[in-house]
């Protein structure tokens, strides 16, 4: 049994594991990212991935990062939650534990691990939509992961959706992520609260009656409840999604979406309203196939399963492919 180590390493956190060339956690691992130290940060990954080795046979590491990623898969070119520019994280960490190691962007390695072996299995065209606080993305184009010229394809929530639209931390202003994402659906919820407090009265009551202090779990439990208000701010949310898709539709023509990320754990909360959207605004609807769109399988450990499998075929850096006879 061919052992790898897959680590994602995020702006909070550093969640790592022992995978089999089946998809399967046998060992568990979570750290605090101390994110302001890029030094201390490699320490970290480090000491996660000595401790798992003293106990399993593995045979290189995988690493999703939460940033830009150059086409060697060695190099964080920038992460802005990480403090990391330019950063040689592959050639440290292999340095430091003696293994073969490769780099991913994040939302990359949890695509992969969606397509090999998650919600996308047997599609050979696929896009995996991780939707938390922004949206992160990956393409499976097919078979292959695909990561463009530069290794930095696939930042699908930095999509225009709105021409002059609300301002965005990438410095454009319309970017899909500041309408369909963790943080969108708390601005909506907030705005609420704040412009019509008697229609907002569940939300407040979780929040302690101050509208700033609402938060995506304020809004999912109560829309869980039935909350007007709550299902309202889903609603909105899903529409943008729906419409994004459906753009990427017209563009890929993918077998199959997966919707993963934190806000995806609402479900058909969201799914809901994005299937409507994406269905009514699809080009060429009613004379073409909609693909299905289906919520991720793995949850939080897809970024994990993703590189700790991208480790394991790291001998094909150029065009890593599903065999589709073996996925699942």
């Amino acid at each position: 049994m061919a052992l790898t180590i897959g680590i994602d390493v995020g702006g909070t956190k550093v969640a790592a594991g022992v995978v089999d060339e089946h998809g399967t956690l046998h060992a568990r691992l979570r750290r605090a990212t101390p994110s302001d130290d890029p030094a201390r940060t490699e320490d970290v990954v480090a000491d996660v991935v000595r401790e798992l080795r003293a106990a399993h046979d593995v045979c290189a590491v995988g690493i999703g990062a939460a940033g830009f990623v150059a086409s060697d898969r060695r190099t964080v070119l920038f992460a802005p939650n990480l403090a990391w520019r330019g950063e040689p994280l592959g050639e440290a960490v292999e340095a430091a534990c003696g293994l073969p190691t490769v780099v991913e962007n994040d939302a990359n390695a949890a695509a992969w691990g969606e397509a090999r072996f998650g919600a996308g299995r047997g599609a050979r065209t696929a896009i995996v939509l991780t939707v938390g606080t922004g949206i992160g993305g990956g393409l499976i184009i097919d078979g292959a992961l695909h990561r463009g010229a530069s290794g930095l394809a696939a930042e699908l929530g930095h999509l225009n959706v709105e021409p002059h639209g609300r301002r965005c931390g990438c410095g454009n202003h319309g970017c899909w992520e500041r309408y369909a994402s963790g943080r969108a659906l708390v601005r909506e919820a907030q705005e609420i609260a704040s412009v019509s407090p008697a229609l907002a009265g569940r939300l407040l009551e979780l929040a302690g009656g101050r509208a700033e202090q609402i938060t995506g779990h304020h809004v999912t439990t109560a829309a869980r409840e039935g909350d007007a208000a709550a299902l309202e701010c889903f609603r909105t949310i899903g529409t943008w999604l729906g419409h994004g898709m459906a753009d990427l539709a017209a563009f890929l023509d993918p077998e199959v979406f997966v919707l993963g990320g934190g806000v995806c754990e609402a479900g058909e909360l969201l799914r809901g309203p994005a299937v409507a959207t994406f269905a009514q605004r699809l080009t060429g609807r009613g004379h073409r196939p909609a693909a299905p769109v289906r919520l991720a399988e793995l949850g939080p450990d897809a970024g994990i399963v993703g590189a700790a499998d991208l480790a394991r075929r790291r001998t094909d850096l150029s065009a890593t492919r599903l065999d589709l006879s073996a996925a699942g």
